[in-house]
Parts: structure tokens; sequence; C-alpha cells
């Protein structure tokens, strides 16, 4: 009869962990799932993020939209999207009219140095977006076992 340690070995020996990491094929991917294949047109939103950051623990983000934010022309969606994290879709946010202003502000993690995309989706249902590169000296999502 096999002790609960030989036991909790051989499972361990059984799992495999890979750590997952987006590429910039997989954040178009993502980009064109939340688009619907609809080609994002540059403009109207503004990323703020640090060009460098000394730790990607948390990078502080703020994302505005140039919108009325009326009934008829509001914007209905904000997504950030990042190139090497773990996850390349980073957070997506849903408005309407009477949200007053299309903005919000957040902090994200980031994995390494990469490019941050900032996408909304108006209520016409065309997409806008902005991007910018981040350079990142101390990682975080780190997802290797120590």
């Amino acid at each position: 009869m096999p002790t609960r340690r030989v036991f909790l070995a051989g499972a361990g020996a059984l799992l495999v962990v890979r750590p997952a990491r987006a590429t910039p094929d997989t954040m178009a991917a993502a980009i064109r799932e939340v688009t619907g294949g609809v080609e994002a047109k540059p403009g109207r939103v503004k990323l703020t993020i640090p060009p460098l950051v000394e730790n990607g623990n948390a990078v502080a983000v703020t994302v505005s939209v140039e919108s009325p934010m009326t009934e008829q022309d509001h914007v209905t969606a904000i997504h950030i999207f990042t190139e090497k994290n773990p996850q390349p879709n980073v957070i997506g946010i849903k408005l309407g009219p009477r949200a007053g202003r299309a903005e919000f502000s957040t902090r994200i993690r980031l994995a390494d140095t990469q490019q941050v995309v900032a996408l909304c989706r108006m209520s016409d249902g065309s997409f806008w977006s902005d991007k910018a590169d981040v350079i990142l000296t101390l990682s975080a999502c780190l997802e290797d076992p120590i």
C-alpha cells in the first residue's frame, strides 16, 4: 500500500505546468474576437501609461475616449490588451450614455516589455484604438514555479 507521500509525488509527476504566455498573434486574435473582424481606427482613444516602468506589479493606466456620451453617440465598451501577459485581454468594461464620461483608471500587471492597446466600441459599431510601448525593468505576472 503506497504512502500518502508516494501517492502525492506520483500525482505531481503527472502534472506538467506550462506558463501561459500571450504573443502579438494571440493579442491580435483577442482583438479580432472583440471587434468581430472590424478594423479599429486610430484616434478618439487616449491611452495614458508610463513609457518606462520599474516594476510591472501595479502599472497605472488611464483610458479616455472623445465622445459626447449622448443616447445617439456614446462609448459602449473599452478594452485593454497586452501582447506578452499570460492573457492578452486584460480588462473590458461596458458603458452607456448615462456614464457621463468615457474614462477609467486602473492598475494592471505587466509580464515584460511590450505593447499595450486600448480599444473602444462606439454605439454606431465602429472601433477606435490607441497603443503604447512600455519598457519594463522588473517583470510581474510570472507563472513559472520557483
